[in-house]
């Protein structure tokens, strides 16, 4: 069943609100880095990695927030980017980023889709 216009503008005030929490999240931790603890070298590893990481995964999700807004632009969102299936509203409720169907994103993290 495909979404109401009603869900599609409730879902986009959502994902407009979830990225500029994440960029003032962002923002705010690049802020209060004080570069003397990144020089210190007591300073582990492991938590430099773990913040990579972060990042890497915050940048992850800024990009599918911007494909799923790119989506709702094209009339798609809601549509599985790789299947062309319906994106079940219970999955869109999780994650309202989401461009793939739960059956799509499995198969293309076993490596089963291209």
């Amino acid at each position: 069943m495909p979404l109401e216009h009603s869900d599609i503008i409730r879902f986009k005030k959502r994902l407009e609100e979830l990225r500029g929490r994440m960029c003032l999240s962002s923002k705010q931790t690049h802020e209060g880095e004080d570069p003397q603890d990144v020089r210190d070298e007591s300073f582990s590893d492991s938590a430099k990695n773990a913040g990579r990481e972060m990042a890497g995964q915050d940048a992850k999700v800024l990009r599918q927030i911007a494909r799923a807004l790119e989506k709702m632009e094209e009339n798609t969102y809601g549509i599985c980017d790789l299947t062309g299936e319906e994106i079940s509203l219970a999955r869109l409720e999780a994650v309202p980023y989401a461009v793939t169907t739960v059956k799509a994103q499995e198969r293309l993290e076993k490596g089963l889709l291209g």
